[in-house]
């Protein structure tokens, strides 16, 4: 019932005369969703389907208390995969891979041969977990700015920045046709519990690599994302442009994230902050702090996390530009962001 009461206070926001043409789409929220899906759907199938002949590989799984050799599938056969052949509980926690050495989407198929070895929120190995963790966060943050308003307003999701854990909230940038928004208490709240909603569906965070020219036609009903696609593109490797699907939720991101929603904890939606550049345009800043399933916090403590995550967290604005950029000196292992 409260989730219920609270979800009207988004429901009811009315839409704004004041939109210019250029953010204006010709497609519905829910016909722009299962296009992109459909899209999806399609380039997947069609990549599965370029393979071929199905080429064996050894995979050496290294844990602190067995070492494993599988023989997997090459371009299909995935860490999560390797998990599942291993335990049910290693299969639950794993959150990220590292592929040689390397991080590497639990749903990213191998190329080669290699060593394999899980990582774990509890125990992390290396920084970058965090940071996935952190964008992973983001990425659903995004999701739940783009489910949370009433489909005749207008909202297009703009980009989130790189992570930075020390600013303690991770962020999305949103347009929402709203210019003098001051969201209320209740609405944080219900944006909050869109948030645990939408990780307690426990859903696989799939991966796919496609085209600029696919990813723009995914895209052509958001003027921010299609604008930026074409420099993902050119600074990325092969020209490829990477997306993420959690549920039916499509976005970029250059990666790694967890594996699956189910490893986000507790988690609130702290603030939307208005934001202006220097040209006038406007977008809210959503912010957010969560940490993973199975570390406790008592009230007080987590509180002290919600309230720094209140602030405004600076960090960089950069329209048109990649949705992400490489933060190599926290990474040592040769993989970007």
């Amino acid at each position: 019932m409260f989730q219920r009461c609270v979800s009207l206070c988004l429901n009811n926001l009315k839409l704004q005369s004041h939109i210019p043409s250029k953010y204006a789409s010709t497609l519905s929220k829910v016909e722009a969703k299962k296009r992109r899906n459909a899209l999806f759907d399609e380039e997947k199938k069609m990549q599965r389907s370029a393979i071929g002949r199905i080429e064996k590989i050894e995979v050496k799984y290294k844990s602190p208390t067995e070492d494993v050799v599988l023989i997997m599938n090459k371009d299909i056969s995935t860490p999560h995969d390797c998990a599942k052949h291993i335990s049910e509980g290693v299969t639950n926690v794993s959150a990220l891979a590292l592929v040689d050495g390397n991080p590497w989407d639990m749903h990213k198929p191998f190329k080669s041969d290699c060593t394999l070895e899980l990582v774990n929120m509890m125990n992390p190995k290396i920084s970058v977990i965090n940071y996935a963790f952190w964008r992973t966060c983001s990425f659903v943050l995004g999701a739940v700015a783009d489910n949370a308003f009433k489909d005749d307003l207008t909202v297009h999701l703009h980009s989130f920045p790189v992570p930075v854990i020390k600013s303690g909230s991770f962020v999305y940038d949103v347009f929402i046709d709203l210019p003098d928004w001051k969201p209320t208490e209740a609405e944080l709240k219900a944006m909050s519990a869109l948030f645990v909603k939408f990780i307690n569906n426990e859903m696989p965070v799939e991966r796919l690599e496609t085209t600029e020219l696919i990813a723009q036609e995914m895209f052509c009903d958001n003027p921010y994302k299609y604008k930026q696609i074409p420099n993902i593109a050119a600074n990325s490797v092969d020209n490829k442009v990477t997306l993420y699907r959690i549920g039916d939720h499509i976005d970029i991101s250059k990666g790694p994230m967890i594996g699956n929603t189910k490893i986000i904890g507790r988690c609130t939606v702290s603030a939307i902050h208005k934001l202006t550049s220097d040209d006038g345009e406007v977008l809210y800043r959503f912010q957010g702090v969560a940490i993973p399933k199975g570390i406790y916090l008592n009230h007080f403590a987590y509180s002290i996390l919600e309230d720094r995550a209140r602030k405004l967290n600076d960090a960089m604005w950069q329209p048109q530009k990649d949705l992400e950029e490489d933060f190599a000196e926290n990474i040592q292992v040769g993989v970007n962001n």
